[in-house]
């Protein structure tokens, strides 16, 4: 599902023609599942998956930065990338003028990765979760649809189902809903946190956390992978938290 990989509908008859790693429900694994959902949108509304969340999601939230390509205006704009360079330091991976994601190149409208946007536009996004699903009047979804997604739908943690860590992240105390991973214990979890708290993380070592207890939004834009490359998830929440005074 990279962004030149062709169209959702070729993506997935190709998916299909592949095993299952195991029988649903045995497991869970950082899989292609929400990537799918994007073509189940596809069918669903009857239009390409970037046309249909620009109509429904981007524009009434205003996230006009947003998009599955950086067309020549916003080029000069979008950042590089960066990796390590096997001893301490950091390379460049990829210029933003030369990116697999600038306009004409990208074929794949994946559900479940691969939109660009500014630390504004995501802001607003992450904020309309904090609200319930309202952001400036614009609902975008019921507040408790948002928070059945926000709850976990696994009969434990994700440790116990399979994934002990992924990229730098320890999942023991850390369950899974629909879209987000959700905290079930910080104590469990080692790491500063609310139950419920919920987010996930992206393969530039990005992050976002939505805490209803706290009533707080954090997100962190940077642009290293791989995002194993420092714990920096577990960092930023005990820095938010530590700084947090009643």
């Amino acid at each position: 599902f990279g962004p030149r990989s062709g169209g959702l509908s070729a993506m997935c008859e190709r998916l299909a023609t592949m095993p299952l790693a195991f029988q649903p429900g045995a497991r869970w694994n950082y899989g292609v599942s929400t990537d799918v959902v994007g073509r189940l949108i596809e069918v669903i509304a009857g239009e390409t998956l970037d046309a249909y969340l620009t109509e429904h999601i981007l524009t009434p939230l205003g996230m006009t930065d947003t998009a599955f390509s950086v067309d020549d205006a916003r080029a000069p704009r979008f950042a590089s990338l960066y990796e390590t360079d096997g001893v301490g330091g950091m390379k460049r991976a990829e210029t933003g003028e030369a990116s697999a994601f600038r306009d004409g190149q990208v074929t794949t409208f994946s559900g479940g990765g691969g939109l660009l946007s500014t630390i504004h536009d995501y802001a607003r996004f992450t904020e309309m979760l904090r609200r319930g699903g309202d952001l400036d009047g614009e609902r975008l979804i019921g507040p408790r649809t948002l928070s059945f997604m926000a709850r976990n739908h696994l009969p434990g943690d994700l440790a116990s189902m399979g994934q002990a860590v992924f990229a730098e992240t320890s999942f023991a105390g850390i369950g899974f809903g629909l879209g987000f991973s959700v905290m079930l214990s910080p104590e469990t979890a080692q790491t500063p946190g609310s139950a419920g708290d919920f987010g996930w993380g992206g393969m530039a070592s990005t992050t976002f956390l939505v805490d209803p207890v706290e009533d707080m939004v954090a997100i962190f834009f940077t642009q290293l992978v791989p995002s194993s490359t420092y714990p920096l998830r577990k960092e930023l929440r005990a820095l938010v938290h530590q700084a947090q005074i009643d």
